[in-house]
């Protein structure tokens, strides 16, 4: 059996799905890797490196050679049509957004795996790629607002007076918020955080951040996702948001709902309240953004704020993204591999079920 590793077709994109490390342990005498040339280059892992770890370092046909493919992003419709049917793809493939694909993945014949699927449960938290690559996030805004802030985060005391420390607003609480609550307070921030589902309140404040009290229902989903809110309930979290967010000299939005466009938390009037040189980064940017300023993968300034509205921000921090999601891929392998080396789709796990699109 083969598993092929290829190139991404966004030239955007950095990540491999699988690196010389985590290959070491996936291959055996019964399963081979293969790894398209240059897949890895952006992600600083060589092809002498994968050689190295025992893949065979190949051109394009292994498409059509492979019995099992890991992505980072869907492929496109010509190579699907290379892979053979009865094959298996495994990746972030968007099935909300791309319809067409996941038809012709079906038509061809080819068992496609939506990593974004996978159950909130205990069992598949080691192949959670959504909290994985949200972790790296949540880090990494909080770097790109301390980059774009005219001011820096911690309190200084120095002989030319004390400096105030930079206050820090996280709206969402969830794998991303957390680690943009930790990452600022790291950086010696005073940080608050709001969230619709109050039961992260203690988690809010186990990492350092006061938990914003608004007076409106709790929107807890299924899997701990917050639940899409009411036009009416929208609005009212901007308007008890919104003298928050004007006292704060960085506002850091993570809120999403899975399938969804991302709800409208930020509106262009409560920026212009913002103190000049303030900063937004919006991490649901590539859902259209919890600003309505925002504009997807572009850092602008309106009204003298900076709204950074950089997509796929794991992709900046490539050589870890791609660890922790080859370490997701490859604990997802062991459920679908046998000890012998045999392929084995078994749809009453609730976990394989949980992300087959096609079968």
């Amino acid at each position: 059996m083969t598993i092929f590793i290829p190139n991404q077709i966004d030239v955007l994109e950095t990540r491999v799905a699988s690196i010389p490390a985590v290959i070491k342990k996936i291959i055996s005498p019964q399963v081979a890797v293969a790894v398209e040339s240059g897949a890895g280059v952006k992600a600083a892992e060589l092809d002498d490196d994968y050689r190295a770890a025992g893949a065979q370092v190949v051109g394009a046909e292994g498409w059509g050679s492979a019995d099992i493919i890991l992505c980072v992003k869907p492929p496109s419709h010509e190579q699907i049509q290379q892979i053979k049917p009865g094959a298996i793809l495994i990746g972030n493939l968007q099935p909300h957004k791309n319809a067409e694909l996941i038809e012709a993945m079906k038509q061809r014949g080819v068992t496609a795996m939506a990593m974004e699927l996978l159950p909130r449960i205990t069992r598949a938290q080691a192949m959670d790629v959504l909290s994985s690559q949200a972790n790296l996030a949540g880090y990494k805004a909080v770097i790109l607002a301390a980059a774009y802030a005219p001011k820096i985060f911690p309190m200084l005391m120095t002989a030319a007076g004390t400096i105030k420390p930079c206050r820090v607003f996280v709206i969402g609480a969830g794998v991303a918020g957390l680690q943009a609550i930790a990452t600022a307070k790291r950086l010696g921030a005073i940080v608050s955080a709001f969230d619709v589902r109050t039961a992260v309140k203690e988690q809010v404040q186990s990492v350092g951040a006061k938990f914003i009290e608004l007076p409106m229902d709790a929107a807890e989903g299924s899997g701990g996702y917050a639940k899409e809110l009411t036009p009416e309930q929208q609005q009212k979290q901007r308007d008890l948001m919104a003298k928050v967010i004007s006292e704060s000299d960085v506002v850091i939005t993570t809120a999403a709902v899975p399938g969804k466009p991302a709800p409208k938390l930020i509106s262009g009037e409560v920026v212009q309240r913002m103190s000049p040189g303030s900063v937004i980064v919006d991490l649901a940017a590539e859902t259209g953004g919890n600003c309505e300023l925002t504009e997807p993968g572009l850092i602008v300034q309106k009204h003298e704020v900076t709204i950074v509205g950089t997509v796929n921000l794991p992709a900046t921090v490539a050589v870890h993204a791609s660890q922790v999601y080859a370490n997701n891929l490859a604990n997802l392998l062991k459920l679908i591999i046998t000890k012998e080396g045999e392929i084995k789709v078994d749809l009453t796990d609730e976990v394989i079920a949980g992300v087959v699109v096609t079968n």
